[in-house]
């Protein structure tokens, strides 16, 4: 990565605070639409939750190695088989169909990034703290970051905060929560009783990367504050997923279902991709819920490191046996070659919950909830991605109990990625786990490929809003506009509505999921993921792309289009005959507020 350090001001299109998932997803966006864009972000290296955070196995849905990401994910999975020879599952965890070592994700996210980086269309800074956001007037214009070598300004049209914690959102003067909003506020089920509580957050955790060597080791002495922390965590190998459901897990005996405490989020298994064994740590036993991470990052850090300590020594020194001879795994050890770092722990603490844009709106529980012969969450005509995952909250600052809601397939709204509320800047964008969305939500959208589809949702936007010189709110209050970035989104690969069998390659996937997108789903196809685009469209699939099809057409002032008089049209011909004239206008749109933008846009210099 270019480190910058001669640098005290750099300007781009586009300026992304961070350098997690949604950073990288979000300057994949940018470039791949022809801008610029810097990207800094306070860690020593690039990829977040993969790398930095050592949470390498992917936490994603049933459906991932088929549907339900974009092409950019896919690629993304894909290069991290192509680095194991093919190998499906690397690690062999049982948490996920994708486990493997964060040095290796970390190279396959540089990989990606080359390309746009040795054109100079992309920078990244790392080690770079952000400490202000400068504005003028509704804008900001620049973000103002702490390096190693000194101060650093990053100046652009648009920018991104893709923190792992929402850094910009104060910087900037925008509204914002965290913690609990309280069940008073939306009614959600499985908020916490009464009203707000920003100090219960989600909890944190230092992650270690563990080898598991032939012979014992030394295990040293317990760490300052051992027993204590082993007496009140308390430290077993038992997870409860609620108060009356709990698993006691074996320590490498995988014949039990799910499989071992060690095979969980195992990362190398020698037996396919040879030695070491190894896995990442993350687990109750080192779930920091002392003190919030937003509130007092130094000494929760601290907090946690310890704690992740304590819990190694005792998975060496006191874990149960599976043989029931003694206690502990003496030839476990802290593996800084699979970790990245000096000690074998994470370099920065797992984040699960972000400061989030304040809203009157966000999306809640009720959003995402599972609904009696649906077989989708709530409809977003303002889509611009996909995720599905459990609202999955850890224990939270207090003692609060877990909670693993279930959720159907859902959306990301584009209202959820900007903030309307007087006094915000107009160009910046939410791009990671800081969306407008309630603590509950928020625990579904925040796993790997939630944070890829916000963080790309939000460059593809600041792109657009960059091309049609307009603002960021602006373009997510124009029900125009909203159709153009769909059209966008959708011909970069990126899903806005669930559809097993119409992907990216499909030949109606941008027509299809236009209209799906804006009501054009028939009783049958709302009930089952798959929509069979290549069957007869019978006349309530008709009815239902036709009136999807006048709603797209009253946006661009057209006429309603008609239904071609074709006995037999499968659903995907009927979609690209009702569409086309839609796509065409969104094209007509496009071009002339192009040449608008040619002969009138301002330079971000007549902000500052």
């Amino acid at each position: 990565m270019n480190a910058q350090a001669e640098i005290d001001e750099l300007q781009a299109d586009v300026v992304i605070a961070g350098i997690g998932l949604g950073a990288i997803a979000a300057a994949l966006a940018v470039v791949r639409a022809g801008r610029t864009a810097i990207m800094a972000g306070p860690e020593s290296r690039i990829g977040g939750q993969v790398t930095a955070q050592l949470t390498a196995p992917l936490d994603e849905h049933p459906h991932i190695e088929t549907t339900g990401c974009s092409a950019s994910y896919r690629a993304f999975r894909d290069g991290v088989r192509g680095e194991y020879a093919g190998v499906a599952n690397p690690g062999g965890g049982w948490v996920s169909r994708l486990c493997f070592e964060p040095l290796v994700g970390e190279r396959v996210l540089a990989t990606m990034l080359a390309p746009a980086i040795e054109a100079g269309r992309l920078t990244v800074v790392t080690r770079a703290t952000p400490t202000g956001v400068d504005r003028s007037g509704d804008r900001a214009v620049a973000v103002r970051f702490r390096t190693p070598a000194g101060g650093l300004r990053l100046a652009g049209d648009i920018v991104i905060d893709a923190t792992e914690t929402g850094e910009l959102l104060p910087l900037a003067d925008v509204d914002w929560v965290v913690g609990s909003e309280g069940r008073d506020a939306f009614d959600e089920p499985h908020a916490l009783p009464g009203g707000p509580d920003p100090s219960a957050e989600q909890s944190c955790t230092i992650v270690a990367a563990l080898v598991r060597d032939e012979e014992p080791g030394a295990v040293g002495s317990p760490p300052e504050g051992y027993a204590e922390l082993r007496d009140s965590q308390p430290f077993s190998l038992t997870l409860a997923n609620d108060a009356d459901h709990e698993h006691t897990f074996p320590f490498f005996d995988d014949r039990p279902a799910p499989g071992s405490f060690w095979s969980y989020r195992r990362v190398r298994d020698p037996r396919q991709v040879g030695a070491p064994d190894a896995a990442i740590v993350n687990w109750h036993g080192n779930d920091w819920y002392g003190t919030p991470l937003t509130a007092d990052p130094e000494r929760t850090d601290a907090a946690a490191r310890r704690l992740a300590a304590a819990f190694v020594h005792w998975l060496r020194t006191e874990a149960p046996r599976d043989d029931r001879d003694g206690t502990g795994y003496p030839e476990l050890r802290l593996a800084p070659e699979i970790s990245g770092t000096p000690d074998g722990l994470a370099e920065t603490p797992y984040v699960r919950e972000s400061r989030r844009l304040a809203s009157d709106q966000p999306v809640t529980e009720h959003d995402l909830a599972p609904r009696r012969g649906i077989a989708r969450a709530a409809a977003f005509d303002d889509a611009v991605g996909i995720g599905w995952y459990h609202a999955d909250l850890h224990p939270r600052v207090g003692g609060h109990v877990s909670v693993y809601a279930p959720t159907a397939p859902f959306q990301i709204p584009l209202r959820a990625l900007v903030s309307g509320r007087d006094g915000a800047p107009v160009n910046l964008i939410a791009g990671a786990k800081n969306l407008a969305a309630t603590q509950v939500a928020a625990a579904a959208y925040r796993v790997h490929h939630g944070e890829w589809a916000v963080g790309e949702a939000a460059g593809t936007l600041a792109a657009f809003a960059i091309e049609r010189a307009t603002t960021a709110v602006d373009a997510a209050s124009d029900p125009t506009a909203r159709v153009g970035l769909q059209v966008a989104l959708l011909r970069a690969g990126i899903p806005i509505v669930w559809a097993t069998d119409l992907g990216p390659t499909h030949r109606a996937f941008v027509a299809g999921s236009l209209l799906a997108a804006h009501g054009g789903l028939d009783t049958a196809r709302l009930a089952r993921l798959d929509l069979r685009p290549d069957d007869p469209a019978d006349a309530d699939a008709v009815e239902a792309l036709t009136r999807a099809a006048a709603t797209l057409a009253a946006r661009f002032d057209l006429e309603a289009p008609a239904p071609p008089e074709r006995a037999g049209a499968s659903w995907a011909d009927l979609a690209l005959a009702l569409a086309d004239p839609i796509l065409s206008a969104a094209d007509d749109l496009a071009q002339r507020e192009d040449l608008h933008r040619v002969t009138e846009m301002p330079s971000r210099h007549d902000h500052e």
